[in-house]
């Protein structure tokens, strides 16, 4: 919910600025959460060792894959930090090169102070999913809440008093994740109680541990990875229908990540508990939690989505749009609240059951597969050829949910995942 909050804080603050303002920090933020959640399947790729470890009692082995996992973690995001600073604008010019100047200008400064952030958030993500994995999400949650403090008051600090928008927006994003990750690395060495994690500033790389974290990490990573990029070519066509569409696609999609939060967390919850069950080797006890968990995901976001559907116009209310993009938001999260919680979980949640027991092969390719041919091949022929602009885009994503859906429940259902093996 935190995580969420400063997405939001930053949307509603920025909005004081200007519509040109809110869809720089939207398209450049598309593109940050492809490297969000590749840092986050890499975190979860290392998790989901460490939990195994964790469940076989061996916390020495627990404590050299933590160790690989930062070293990996950091340098790949460092490669990605070096090159999206090189080529900034040719990336924006290349996936939005039809952006009002405006639009762009702020763009470009948010996407080079963001960039700067990556090693931070990669080593936020990677201790965070580490905590995660002893069964201390106490800890995570901590870090969170200063991290989200500091965004809130820079923004309020920068954007307000200083009056810099989006530059201001992007520096205060850079200081919170400089400083979550420091808080994080500190406590990930002083109070790892399940893992001993012993001179980390003294590099040795582990291949055999290394390759234990990318056989899941990387399956993982391509899955984030291609399903964002999807999104990205989505919210290029997005960016043809105007800044109207643009500015309801952002805020919409704001306040749609309120209605995952369940979801995501019970998910995270799913890999400590699935993954320490199969290092101990009891199958069966997995299954039984993870259909505990699902049934769990299911009432509370159900509760969630309710509350939000009456919310709605309150809370688009809340940003400073124009009529138009105001009315076409709430119409698309009217409907979104509904699909969401009758799908969302088996399409989501489900999953993470299959990856904390190695099986990521097989969530790789359904996900990669339902991203191409539904969310951006249906998003392009009911949005643009059907004619249905926006509300077509996001009538995809629900076939692309439904297919994902009908995938996983068959593959938990036929078992074949609990023969997988990790360590």
């Amino acid at each position: 919910m935190l995580d969420v909050s400063v997405g939001f804080a930053d949307t509603i603050m920025i909005s004081s600025v200007g519509e040109a303002a809110v869809s720089s920090i939207a398209l450049v933020d598309s593109i940050n959460n492809l490297f969000l959640f590749l840092f986050s399947a890499l975190a979860a790729g290392g998790a989901v060792v460490v939990a195994q470890y964790i469940g076989q009692r061996n916390s020495q082995k627990a404590g050299d894959a933590a160790k690989q996992l930062i070293y990996t973690t950091t340098f790949v995001a460092l490669l990605f930090m070096a090159t999206f600073l090189l080529f900034n604008n040719f990336i924006l010019g290349t996936l939005y090169g039809n952006l009002d100047v405006d639009v762009m200008r702020q763009a470009q400064t948010y996407f080079a102070l963001t960039a700067l952030s990556y090693p931070f958030l990669g080593l936020y993500n990677s201790g965070a999913a580490l905590f995660r994995a002893m069964g201390n999400s106490r800890i995570s949650m901590q870090v969170s809440v200063v991290m989200t403090i500091s965004n809130i008051l820079g923004n309020a600090i920068l954007i307000y008093i200083a009056g810099l928008g989006v530059l201001g927006a992007g520096i205060a994003t850079l200081a919170a994740r400089i400083l979550s990750a420091a808080i994080m690395l500190t406590l990930l060495v002083k109070k790892g109680d399940r893992i001993r994690i012993d001179r980390l500033l003294h590099i040795k790389l582990d291949w055999s541990m290394i390759r234990r974290i990318l056989r899941i990490g990387i399956p993982n990573g391509l899955e984030s990875g291609i399903f964002h990029i999807g999104k990205i070519l989505v919210q290029s066509l997005t960016a043809t229908f105007g800044t109207t569409a643009l500015a309801a696609n952002a805020i919409a999609n704001t306040l749609a990540s309120m209605t995952n939060i369940p979801g995501g967390a019970i998910g995270l919850a799913t890999i400590t508990v699935v993954g320490q069950c199969m290092g101990a080797g009891e199958t069966e006890q997995a299954a039984y939690y993870a259909r505990k968990l699902l049934k769990i995901t299911y009432v509370t976001l159900a509760g969630l989505a309710a509350v939000l559907f009456i919310a709605t116009e309150s809370m688009v209310g809340l940003f400073n749009l124009s009529p138009a993009s105001s009315t076409m938001a709430i119409e698309i999260l009217k409907i979104l609240f509904v699909v969401n919680a009758v799908i969302w979980p088996v399409s989501f949640t489900l999953p993470q059951v299959l990856r904390a027991s190695g099986d990521v092969k097989y969530t790789m390719t359904v996900s990669i597969a339902s991203m191409w041919v539904f969310r951006v091949g249906l998003s392009y022929v009911l949005g643009k050829y059907l004619g249905l602009g926006l509300h077509g885009i996001w009538f995809a994503m629900y076939f692309d949910w439904l297919f994902r859906a009908t995938c996983f429940v068959t593959r938990f259902v036929k078992g074949s995942w609990k023969s997988k093996t990790v360590i």
